[in-house]
C-alpha cells in the first residue's frame, strides 16, 4: 500500500481520509488542516518525511505564473523544504495537464459550446493552463485575479495582459504572507459574497473552490462550476444555489474530490527519479495510462 498525505493551511473540518485503488496499487490518502498555521504544518512534514510515499502541499500553492514564468511564494517554499526525503508536490503540474484537458473533455462528451458562453475564472495565475484552454475555446473570459485575489475592482479580459500584469505584481506578493490575498485556516468556510456581478454574468465559473465558496453570491441558478477539492458537503451548498452542473477536473475518491496535489502525489510515487524531472507531456502520459478523468455531476434541473 502507498500512502500520501495533504498537509494543508486550510481547514481542519475538510480533513478526509481515503482507500483507493489506482494503478495497481491500493492508496491510503489523507488530507490534514493545519487552520493556517505554519509552523504545524511543517513539523507534521517533519514527523511524517520518510514514513510516506507524497506529501501534497494544500491550502497554498509553491508557484503563480505569468505567462512562461514561474515564481515561487517565500511562505510555501519553507514550508515545502522541510520534506528532506519524501517528494512533496503541489499539484501544479497536473493543474498545466488535467484542467488544460477538461475544457475539450467538456466539449467531447457534453457538447458543451465554450465559444457561445461567457466564463469567469476565479483566478488565473495559478491555472494558466485552464486559463489558455478557456481562451482558445472562444470562451468570453473575466480573470478575477486582481478582484478575488487582491480586492482590486478590475476585472481582466485578456490573457497577455494577466500575463503582464502578473510579471510586476507576482515578484512582490510571493514575498508577502498567503493569507493576505488566499483564504486559508477558518476563512475557507466563510461565505462573503464580492463582486456578484460577474458571477451573476457568467454561464460558467472556473477556478479555485475556496475562492469560489468565499465571494460567490447565494443565487447561482444555471451555473456551471469547474473546479474541485469538493467535499459532499460543498457539493450540498451548490445544489441549494442552484448550481445545474458541477465538474471536478481531479476524480471521486472517498465521495468527495481532493486537490490537485493529492493526485500529484499519487502519480509521482508511482515513478521513479526526482520530480524536478518530470515534464509536462510525462505528466500527460500518466493521465492518460492511467485514465483520469474529469468527473461531472448533474446538481439541479
Amino acid at each position: 500500500m502507498k500512502r500520501v498525505v495533504s498537509i494543508s493551511l486550510g481547514s481542519s473540518e475538510r480533513n478526509g481520509q481515503a482507500l483507493h485503488r489506482f494503478g495497481g496499487y491500493e492508496f491510503a490518502i489523507e488530507r490534514i488542516g493545519t487552520d493556517g498555521n505554519k509552523e504545524k504544518a511543517i513539523d507534521l512534514i517533519q514527523s511524517l518525511d520518510g514514513t510516506v510515499d507524497a506529501f501534497g502541499l494544500g491550502g497554498t500553492d509553491l508557484y503563480i505564473y505569468a505567462g512562461n514564468r514561474r515564481f515561487m511564494f517565500r511562505e510555501s517554499a519553507r514550508i515545502a523544504r522541510a520534506a528532506k526525503l519524501t517528494p512533496l508536490v503541489d499539484g501544479s503540474g497536473v493543474k498545466n495537464t488535467l484542467e488544460r484537458r477538461v475544457v475539450d473533455y467538456l466539449e467531447k462528451t457534453l457538447g458543451v459550446d465554450f465559444s457561445s458562453k461567457k466564463t469567469l475564472l476565479v483566478c488565473a495565475v495559478d491555472r494558466f493552463g485552464l486559463a489558455d484552454a478557456l481562451v482558445k475555446s472562444g470562451s468570453q473570459v473575466v480573470f478575477g485575479d486582481l478582484m478575488f485575489g487582491l480586492g482590486i475592482p478590475l476585472p481582466l479580459y485578456s490573457l497577455d495582459r494577466l500575463s503582464q500584469l502578473a510579471s510586476v505584481i507576482a515578484p512582490v506578493i510571493t514575498q508577502l504572507p498567503i493569507s493576505w490575498f488566499y483564504p486559508t485556516g477558518t476563512s475557507q468556510t466563510k461565505c462573503s459574497p464580492k463582486f456578484s456581478k460577474y458571477f451573476h454574468e457568467a454561464d460558467i465559473i472556473a477556478g479555485d473552490f475556496h475562492f469560489i465558496r468565499r465571494y460567490a453570491p447565494l443565487e447561482l441558478q444555471g451555473k456551471m462550476i469547474i473546479t474541485n477539492t469538493v467535499t459532499k458537503a460543498d457539493e450540498r451548498m451548490l445544489k441549494e444555489r442552484g448550481v445545474h452542473i458541477l465538474v471536478t477536473t481531479t476524480p471521486e475518491i472517498g465521495e468527495r474530490s481532493f486537490g490537485t496535489n493529492i493526485l500529484e502525489g499519487m502519480l509521482v510515487s508511482l515513478r521513479q527519479g526526482t520530480i524536478d524531472s518530470i515534464s509536462s507531456q510525462e505528466y500527460e502520459d500518466m493521465l492518460d495510462q492511467h485514465g483520469v478523468e474529469p468527473r461531472v455531476k448533474r446538481l439541479a434541473d
